[in-house]
């Protein structure tokens, strides 16, 4: 039974990731904070293997999504450069801090996270502008703020990105595509530095490190099957309706997690 329930989150999460371009990290780590803390042999680091698990998961499933994009022409590249440098050092730092954070309060963490991006979906004011992207040096130090959230919280950074893309008078299509290639430096880096730190936490046999393997194998084949789909979903319709839906689970989840 716990592999259909990693199986449909991934599902979740693969679609949502490619086509409301804000990461499927907001649906795995709730998901699966929930599972495991249904589980005594989890109960304890419930969250920290939530986030863990949710980054490497994206290993695969931003992969996918960038593919997805790359074929319709979507990323700019030359975003994604500037960023990249930023976005891998601010995932490190990001793990680093989830680390020394207790299951408790990396919850609230992502709860507040959770929080926020509910109700920018729902109020749905997407910014706009025609402000100049900056350079090298400044995109790093902005994407080392966005790679430290998004590893803080499991997250692929899409909610940063985009609005953030946006802001600068990038096309909707073109900001989720160039987010989606955003996230997987924050993939790995964060993923990485999971693995590493989660050595000796006491985390469960399957786990290597923070990353619980049966969860991210029974979520994986799903999640990189459905982030296509939704990639191509996003290119052909307006998400408006799916996005204030998504924004109210949000508010609820962020909620949950607190409480």
């Amino acid at each position: 039974m716990i592999w259909l329930e990693f199986a449909l989150v991934g599902l979740l999460a693969g679609f949502s990731a490619g086509y409301l371009g804000i990461g499927g990290g907001l649906v795995l780590v709730p998901a699966l904070t929930w599972i495991f803390l249904g589980d005594e042999a989890t109960r304890d680091l419930a969250v920290h293997l939530a986030v863990a698990t949710s980054l490497a998961t994206m290993l695969l499933t931003s992969l996918s999504s960038v593919v997805a994009h790359q074929r319709r022409g979507g990323i700019d590249w030359r975003v994604v450069g500037h960023l990249a440098p930023g976005l891998l050092l601010g995932a490190v730092l990001g793990a680093v801090l989830a680390d020394r954070l207790s299951t408790p309060a990396l919850g609230r963490v992502f709860g507040a996270y959770a929080l926020l991006a509910g109700l920018q979906l729902l109020i749905g004011a997407a910014p706009r502008g025609e402000r100049a992207l900056p350079g090298p040096v400044p995109g790093t130090a902005i994407g080392s703020v966005f790679g430290a959230i998004s590893s803080l919280v499991g997250i692929g950074g899409g909610s940063l990105t985009v609005p953030w893309f946006l802001w600068h008078g990038m096309r909707a299509q073109r900001a989720v595509a160039t987010a989606a290639a955003c996230g997987y430096p924050i993939a790995v880096a964060g993923t990485a530095t999971f693995v590493w730190l989660g050595r000796d936490a006491g985390t469960p046999g399957e786990a290597l490190g923070y990353v619980y393997g049966p969860a991210f194998l029974g979520i994986v084949v799903d999640s990189v099957i459905a982030a296509p789909l939704g990639a191509a979903a996003v290119h052909r319709s307006p998400p408006h309706v799916v996005r204030k839906v998504f924004g109210a689970m949000l508010i609820a989840v962020a909620i949950r997690m607190w409480v």
